[in-house]
């Protein structure tokens, strides 16, 4: 029963990472919006930037569920 409990365990450290990518989006999103209050002409540039530091984050909660995932078949 050790073992199972420290799977579990594990498993659940390893989705600590999907509220760090929920964080990150925030902050990009935040970045995004402060900095078209600011200058609101490079909106289409920031954009397209924004949309891919999200997207980074967000691969990186899927790389913490899929850890999760591996941890729970062992």
């Amino acid at each position: 029963m050790e073992a199972e409990a420290s799977k579990l365990i594990g498993m659940g450290l390893a989705t600590l990472g999907m509220i760090g990518a929920a964080i990150g989006c925030g902050i990009v999103f935040s970045g995004l919006i402060g900095a078209i209050a600011r200058n609101p002409s490079t909106e289409n540039k920031l954009t397209k930037y924004a949309f891919i530091g999200a997207a980074f984050a967000e691969f990186m909660g899927l790389l913490a569920f899929v850890v999760a995932i591996m941890i729970m078949n062992q």
